[in-house]
């Protein structure tokens, strides 16, 4: 049963985050082990070795596209163990690599194991909240994520410094079974017996028609897309930027954390605000800010030297800022009008903005060598396109009364 005024569970709440926290977990505790991996796997070039960030993203766009269907025939619970299952043996693919095109595909693996967790998990929250409850559960969720993305490249390190590389992948399966036994002994099956649907091909294609018919599905979904896309070339770059262009190495861990930081504050800012002012309201005026400081930025560091780490990382708060307004909002409001098929509704958009997201951030990656500028313009192009995008297909009149529509 649906719930749009129930206060939520917190251990609800910490479970959801969890099961989305070991993909950043998986993702963020191996950044200050890159060098070191690209070293033990005769892999030198740096940006090649951003692959390994980068490509765990391809992976979780393909695993959503067939769990989140099979999660809507056999129950979301069995698909999470079968999931894990996967993780676990593309982790020690990872351990064995003798090459980055080895460890490549185990990272592409873990992707598609662990699509599963982070997919039925928003299909979980689908399943017992709806409208700008939904986006409070999930703003919730996400906040509570956010604190794996601030430790975790510390954590890594942390690691790093008493054994190897491998150790992260270790303690990434440690507590892949930790949260899978949890999930076992305290979540019960939210999708009733008679809503389940068999598992057909066909119903990739009902449920791609189902979406089309939703225009602010389509545009949330490709917007989502652009986003993300641009926010894992700093990803990708992230120790690049820091460490050799500034030459951070030490305070690393300690930037990232504050600037993941900046995202978990909006987001849970975003909790207590959506239900208030609506989530295509905050959505809007988040995208636009984001774009506005992509570009300023553009245009001011023009032809011109990178700017101080103050200054940098001053521009980098504010865009995260506006992050936390918009990813949960988004994901919100495209799954609002399809909450009928849930499972494949969150498949199906999550593959195509993942999939989309990944020649953004590959092509935007490459043109960071010896400056940051192109990290800025990228972001403020892609925010300018998601901003024509959300306007033009926008379904509600902006700024409205938001009890209108509740």
């Amino acid at each position: 049963m649906q719930n749009e005024h129930v206060k939520p569970n917190f251990e609800f709440v910490a479970l959801m985050a969890s099961l989305m926290s070991i993909v950043a977990l998986t993702i963020d505790a191996l950044i200050p082990a890159i060098s070191d991996i690209g070293i033990a796997i005769n892999s030198l070039d740096a940006t090649q070795n951003q692959l390994l960030i980068i490509m765990i993203f391809l992976g979780l766009g393909v695993g959503q596209l067939f769990f989140g269907p099979l999660s809507d025939s056999l129950g979301r619970k069995p698909i999470v163990y079968i999931g894990f299952a996967v993780f676990g043996v593309a982790s020690i693919i990872c351990l064995l690599a003798p090459n980055l095109e080895i460890m490549i595909v185990g990272r592409i693996l873990q992707g598609v194991g662990l699509s599963a967790p982070r997919t039925i998990s928003i299909s979980i929250i689908r399943d017992t909240y709806r409208g700008d409850y939904m986006a409070k559960i999930m703003s919730f969720v996400t906040a509570f994520f956010i604190i794996v993305p601030v430790i975790a490249p510390a954590f890594g390190k942390f690691i790093m410094s008493f054994s190897s590389w491998e150790g992260i992948f270790y303690a990434q399966l440690f507590f892949a079974v930790l949260v899978s036994f949890w999930f076992y002994k305290r979540q019960e099956e939210t999708l009733k017996p008679e809503y389940k649907v068999p598992f057909k091909t066909s119903v990739f294609i009902r449920g791609t028609k189902e979406i089309f018919k939703h225009r602010e599905t389509v545009s949330c979904t490709i917007i989502s897309g652009l986003i993300t896309g641009s926010f894992l070339v700093y990803l990708s770059s992230a120790q690049h930027v820091f460490e050799e262009l500034y030459g951070l190495a030490d305070s690393f861990p300690l930037i990232f954390a504050g600037l993941a930081i900046s995202i978990g504050f909006s987001t849970l800012t975003n909790g207590t605000l959506v239900v208030r002012f609506g989530m295509r309201n905050l959505s809007f005026v988040a995208l636009s800010t984001f774009t506005a400081i992509a570009l300023l930025y553009s245009i001011i560091f023009w032809n011109e030297p990178d700017p101080s780490v103050s200054v940098l990382i001053s521009f980098l708060s504010i865009l995260f800022l506006c992050l936390g307004f918009i990813w949960g909002n988004l994901r919100s409001i495209a799954m609002e009008p399809i909450g009928h098929i849930a499972g494949i509704g969150a498949a199906i958009t999550g593959f195509v903005s993942t999939i989309l997201s990944i020649p953004i951030s590959i092509f935007i990656g490459k043109y960071i060598t010896d400056t940051v500028w192109a990290l800025f313009a990228g972001l403020g192009i892609c925010g300018l396109i998601s901003v024509v995008l959300f306007i033009a297909f926008k379904t509600r009149p902006l700024f409205a009364s938001n009890r209108a529509y509740q």
